[in-house]
């Protein structure tokens, strides 16, 4: 019994620590979607923030600095795809595209130019790394049967970072269904003309929509290199920009909803790192490769049939247009 729950809580510990950048940057698409803002450059933003935290903190020796340079560079991102789509009023889905292509060709070229590691940045130790936090008496509880392990092993033991994540969802909750920015940033999503005609800026609150979003995803790609990992390795955010959105219109655009679908996908990842090279009961030894595709498997059955009627706002993906 005691083992079956110590590789169960082991199980739930790593599906914790990855579902922390697919919740960032769920909520930070959140935010920009509910603006009336497609943003497909949240893996272009993950993994720009991931590469400027991993570089600065590992020339600065603070994580603290990488992380404030990760949310620079996704907020620098977020700035562009405003211009693009916003003031330019161009087409929200290629700008987003087209930002995934410059963050993965400009963390690579930056990288080989920069550390002559095939794109990769040295290793980050001590203060360059968010540690770990401990709850109070979390060592004295650990041997306490059941409420030991959970308290000092799942509860307590992850990043600040993770922290920030899981606390960003009542947070978004409130600020979206509670507050009076909320309830704007809302309506501009399903009608911008009547913020329009009540005299609000569209415009304004489209950006700071996604000034939210960058700061957000920004902290997601820093927590990736400086927190999950130890440096930024190529192409690192692998696809977890898209698995946001994936989770973000399983959960009908809803907070709370969009936690418990990236902690699903985060169950699944974590499921994979478990199973690799183990024989399964009338299946055998699976290939790695088919335990690294669950996770993306499982978008695409979602997406597929198992969503139900995902309605979106109204206004999301088309440029206002000022009447005059």
């Amino acid at each position: 019994m005691d083992a079956i729950l110590s590789d169960l809580i082991s199980l739930l510990i790593t599906t914790i620590r990855v579902s922390t950048p697919l919740i960032l940057a769920c909520l930070a698409g959140l935010y920009s979607e509910r603006a009336g803002i497609i943003d497909i450059g949240l893996e272009g933003k993950l993994l720009g923030a991931a590469f400027g935290a991993a570089t600065v903190a590992y020339l600065t020796g603070s994580a603290w600095i990488g992380l404030i340079a990760g949310v620079g560079v996704s907020l620098a991102f977020s700035g562009i795809h405003g211009l693009a789509s916003i003031n330019f009023r161009g087409n929200q889905v290629i700008s987003g595209v087209a930002l995934n292509f410059l963050a993965a060709g400009l963390t690579t070229f930056l990288g080989a130019t920069w550390f002559a590691r095939g794109g990769n940045t040295p290793a980050l130790s001590g203060d360059a790394r968010f540690g770990a936090i401990h709850f109070p008496f979390a060592r004295e509880l650990s041997g306490v049967p059941v409420i030991g392990p959970l308290y000092s092993g799942l509860l307590s033991g992850h990043t600040i970072l993770t922290y920030i994540a899981f606390l960003a969802v009542p947070l978004t909750a409130w600020v979206l269904w509670r507050t009076r920015f909320g309830l704007r940033l809302r309506s501009v999503g399903e009608n911008p003309k009547a913020l329009d005609t009540a005299g609000m800026s569209v415009m304004w609150l489209r950006y700071k929509a996604l000034m939210i979003t960058g700061t957000l995803v920004g902290v997601g790609g820093a927590y990736l290199s400086t927190a999950q990992a130890a440096s930024f390795s190529n192409n690192m955010a692998a696809g977890r920009g898209f698995i946001a959105l994936a989770a973000l219109i399983f959960a009908k655009w809803r907070p709370f909803q969009a936690m418990f679908a990236c902690l699903l996908f985060g169950l699944l990842e974590a499921l994979q790192y478990r199973l690799q090279g183990q024989d399964l009961p009338f299946i055998g030894r699976v290939p790695t490769q088919a335990m690294q595709a669950l996770p993306y498997v499982l978008t695409i059955l979602l997406l597929a049939g198992f969503v139900g009627r995902a309605i979106p706002p109204k206004g999301l993906g088309q440029p206002y247009v000022k009447e005059r």
